[in-house]
């Protein structure tokens, strides 16, 4: 009649379990190897002491999903990554084909406009062209020149001023 109590204590679940399962799960939601890798690692340490200590941890499903789920973070990172890649890359270069030539439709804008102040000071011909000379005084910083490396054209009075780069052009 004086038996010991029954135990019915569980094994303390293993802390390292648990974060491998949580960083395997951000590792799916976020596609990012930063979460699968330490995921992995602390899987593989959990289960290693698991094992070791003679059933007074526990938590070997924890780091068992915490293993799959890093490892198929890792693998969705780099199918997910190029994929990104090959989205962003031509995007940034159709932007800086963009940009350079909006930045050179307003130099020619520029330049149209110091032609007019330079009309405006004496009447002149619409066949009559000012040189690049002509038109300094009317320019902040002398006369522009192109981001994309095409060559411009003053052109005559009556002449938009033009850039050697299709589609850099001024609309009339």
């Amino acid at each position: 009649m004086n038996q010991p109590p029954f135990s019915t204590s569980l094994p303390k679940t293993s802390a390292l379990a648990i974060w491998s399962l949580v960083l395997g799960i951000l590792s799916l939601v976020c596609f990012t190897i930063f979460t699968g890798i330490p995921g992995v690692i602390c899987g593989h340490k959990a289960l290693s002491r698991i094992k070791r200590s003679g059933g007074a941890l526990g938590g070997q499903g924890m780091a068992i999903a915490g293993l799959i789920t890093g490892y198929l973070g890792i693998a969705l990172a780099f199918v997910m990554i190029p994929v990104m890649l090959a989205i962003i890359i031509p995007n940034f270069a159709k932007a800086r084909k963009i940009a350079l030539q909006n930045a050179c439709i307003n130099q020619l804008r520029q330049i149209d406009s110091a032609k007019r102040q330079w009309e405006l000071e004496k009447p002149r011909q619409p066949t009559e062209q000012p040189g690049a000379e002509d038109l300094k005084t009317y320019l902040e910083e002398g006369m522009p020149t192109c981001p994309a490396h095409g060559d411009y054209q003053i052109n005559s009075i009556g002449k938009l001023p033009t850039c050697s780069i299709p589609g850099h052009a001024l609309d009339e």
